[in-house]
């Protein structure tokens, strides 16, 4: 949220508005696509038989391996690549990431491919491209399976060494090894990998809209959720627990009496094969984390926002409140999975609710201006609204708790405390202008003093038992302001921020950060070649560089740009970061001081990676182009060597070869090309290339890869893979908030592997550490990273 005095209610209906106009923009954007890619087939075509016609063309009829004529790459690059966007940006396309997930669906229902082709025009263009593709063969072996739906095939052509698959109808071609010409078989089965992940930590911590969700449990631990993730954390002994029980954004988190039994409620999400997974509330212990109950199903709409048990019966009842138009409040009986009661609560957004701890039949309920006391009577509940009177209306009510002697006290937007005499609906004090600008969280401490805790101005403030103020302490600016505040260990206080950050400390000392992360879309990870580090970047235009032992950031810059993409140069001392806006630097790696900055063109910088010598930097951009650099003294200074011109589409991914000469590329059009790094010449001879050995396997379209692609996939729905050191392991991530394993090569259709959840958003990218010993995975629109041991 911008403004910190308004809340982070639904925004449902304004998404669902806005998912019709993406839809419409999708669709002209995929005949622009696929118009575009029909002409650079045609430009293509033109420019090899103006080739085969010139004096010493290549023998047999082969094509020379030459770039396009320079007529032909002139009107390649005239082709239009910038995407369209709304006016407000809103609309992101697959190619970055997707579109921004509405609260109750991470899952991008509606992706900006080349999904909603013709039928006449998919097979034109297919005709097209195997017409091309087979003109060399003189007979062709060939045996087929299915792979995809549709009656749509994967193909092996041994004559010429290639396999083809199709996705949404587009052929890819992926050339094989000669050593693999013979003995290849479509039918051969490949085997599940001897390793398996196991979720070792989670970074971050989901403040940035949720409230409430921030406990000290009697273990010792903090329990709190990020992504999909619920952890349990003890700080004096760096570990991690995690309930895996859900299957998407975790939104709201309840403490039973027992201190042992906890609910959490999640949004509505999307199974891989588009069946909609109901919002519900689980209920779990906390000690075991084993589920005891899943209640609401099929009841609640789009998200479960706000949980909380009764105190005075023995915390017998739950009360939870959907995201629905109506903000349902229902009341359970939880052991029996059985609802009570339901009333609409409020046409508007309801900011928390919770049982009055004296009377297990009153709940409070605050949010968009009200606040609401509901009696149940059997059924039935009834309201009494919160009178104001004489004091200013409040534009939102946004935290509550309760005082010892059963007074209700709220905080609101404007700064100021109310409080509310016991189970009643009057004023009985106020604490007029306690901050600047609005009260996130308030919490009674077990001496029955306050702690309250501002958005704008990011105070912490004390008030004793007459709520005169006693002490207050500021959290840092880098922190963001207060979210969440409960009472810790021996007096402290545990504070999560809306900048995804859990700090520690008590009045009137320093607040230090035993949890953070990223705060927008997070794209960029690379791994430090030789150090268990790795650097993260995204869209929040941070830079974080991770120590995968203590699970804190080594170091954090601002940049002035959103990050997109990371890379580690060969001898760890300098990254290099590539931006949303066409910019890439350069960081030491010791100092984070800025070593150099550049920019090529003014779109996305999609990939860029060094080459295994250190000698050459790529630079992949979603202008269609991948700039090479020179990269001297030690990657302090660099000098354009040449750019790589060719691609009808925006690239996605790059690979280098081991002896650092070729660089193969994928681009959002599915194809995939070869490139002489020295000068970026495009390779067309695949007898040149189909034998080298590949640095990395990052390239998600090709021979050794090409395995990981689900039944019926379009082309987006892989962002990342990632061979292990070893080549043992291929890791994947999809976009259905996925994790795979499988085995390396990955070069059999529908390969067998190992799946994770954890992720509720896309999963962005994957990379092993340098010694294999874990796998790295972060999310898009959950900002969440995972740290996995490959076991």
């Amino acid at each position: 949220m911008t403004d910190d005095n308004v809340s982070a209610g639904s925004t449902m209906e304004v998404d669902d508005r806005l998912s019709h106009l993406e839809q419409r923009v999708q669709l002209q954007e995929d005949e622009l696509q696929l118009l575009k890619a029909e002409l650079a087939d045609a430009l293509r075509r033109l420019g090899y038989c103006e080739e085969l016609t010139q004096p010493g063309a290549g023998a047999g009829g082969r094509r020379p391996t030459v770039a396009p004529p320079t007529k032909m790459r002139q009107l390649l690059q005239a082709l239009p690549s910038k995407p369209l966007t709304l006016s407000n940006g809103y609309v992101q396309q697959k190619r970055m990431g997707g579109y921004p997930s509405s609260p109750s669906s991470p899952k991008k229902e509606v992706s900006l491919s080349i999904k909603r082709k013709s039928m006449s025009t998919e097979r034109l263009s297919t005709a097209r491209r195997e017409m091309v593709s087979d003109s060399r063969s003189r007979t062709t072996s060939s045996s087929s399976s299915a792979c995809g739906r549709s009656s749509k095939e994967c193909a092996v052509n041994a004559e010429d060494g290639y396999v083809r698959m199709f996705l949404r109808g587009r052929p890819v071609t992926m050339h094989m090894p000669d050593q693999k010409r013979d003995s290849y078989s479509l039918d051969h089965k490949g085997a599940l990998p001897a390793h398996k992940l196991k979720l070792q930590w989670v970074y971050g911590y989901r403040g940035r809209d949720c409230r409430s969700n921030l406990y000290l449990l009697p273990t010792g631990e903090i329990v709190y959720f990020n992504a999909s993730v619920v952890v349990l954390y003890n700080v004096e002994e760096q570990q991690q627990r995690h309930y895996l029980g859900h299957n998407d954004d975790v939104k709201c988190l309840g403490i039973h009496p027992d201190m042992v039994t906890i609910a959490t409620g999640q949004v509505a999400g999307t199974s891989k094969d588009g069946k909609l997974l109901p919002p519900h509330v689980r209920v779990w212990d906390s000690v075991s984390l084993n589920t005891l109950h899943v209640i609401g199903m099929g009841v609640f709409d789009r998200a479960v926002t706000c949980v909380a048990f009764s105190k005075s019966n023995g915390g017998a009842h739950l009360c939870a409140v959907d995201d629905a138009n109506d903000h349902v409040l229902s009341v359970w009986n939880w052991q029996k999975e059985k609802q009570l009661a339901d009333v609409k609560c409020s046409n508007d957004s309801v900011l928390a609710a919770a049982f009055h701890p004296m009377d297990a039949n009153l709940i409070v309920t605050c949010g968009k201006s009200h606040l609401n006391l509901w009696t149940m009577d059997g059924n039935t509940l009834t309201k009494r609204q919160g009178l104001f009177e004489k004091n200013e209306k409040p534009k939102y009510v946004l935290c509550v708790a309760f005082a010892e002697n059963g007074d209700t006290i709220t905080g609101d937007s404007s700064g100021n405390i109310f409080v509310w005499a016991k189970g009643g609906n009057r004023i009985s004090q106020v604490v007029a202008r306690a901050h600047e600008g609005g009260i996130f969280s308030l919490c009674v401490l077990k001496d029955g003093t306050l702690v309250s805790g501002g958005g704008k101005d990011r105070r912490m403030v004390l008030w004793d038992h007459d709520y005169n103020k006693q002490s207050e302490m500021e959290v840092p600016e880098a922190f963001g302001p207060v979210r969440a505040v409960t009472e810790g260990k021996q007096g402290e206080l545990l504070v999560g921020t809306t900048k995804n950050t859990v700090l520690t400390g008590s009045f009137p000392e320093t607040l230090n950060p035993i949890v953070q992360g990223h705060t927008d879309e997070l794209w960029g990870l690379d791994i430090h070649p030789s150090m268990e580090q790795f650097v993260t970047c995204g869209q929040d235009k941070q830079v974080h560089l991770w120590d995968t032992n203590s699970h804190q950031p080594l170091w954090s810059k601002t940049i002035e740009d959103p990050g997109r993409c990371a890379g580690f140069h060969p001898s760890g001392a300098v990254l290099a970061v590539g931006t949303m806006t066409g910019r890439w630097l350069v960081l030491d790696a010791d100092t984070r001081d800025l070593v150099f900055m550049h920019t090529d063109g003014n779109e996305i910088i999609s990939n860029i990676k060094y080459s295994p010598d250190g000698n050459f930097l790529a630079v992949g951009s979603h202008d269609n182009f991948v700039y090479i650099y020179a990269v001297m003294e030690n990657g302090k200074k660099y000098s354009r060597v040449g750019k790589c011109t060719g691609h009808s589409s925006f690239v996605t991914h790059l690979d280098w070869s081991v002896d650092s000469q070729y660089i193969v590329t994928n681009s959002g059009d599915y194809e995939i090309l070869f490139w002489e790094a020295s000068s970026g010449k495009h390779v067309t001879s695949m007898d040149l290339v189909r034998n080298v050995e590949w640095a990395t396997s990052t390239c998600v379209l090709g021979f050794s890869v090409f395995g990981v692609w689900p039944d019926g996939a379009d082309g987006t729905d892989i962002n990342a893979v990632c061979k292990s050191h070893d080549s043992s392991l291929l890791a994947s991530a999809d976009d259905f908030g996925k994790v795979h394993l499988f085995s390396n090569p990955c070069s059999q259709p529908r390969a067998p592997s190992h799946t994770y959840g954890g992720h509720s958003s896309h999963v962005t990218n994957v990379a092993f550490l340098h010694d294999d010993s874990h796998l790295i995975s972060t999310g898009g629109k959950d900002t969440s990273i995972l740290q996995w041991v490959v076991a």
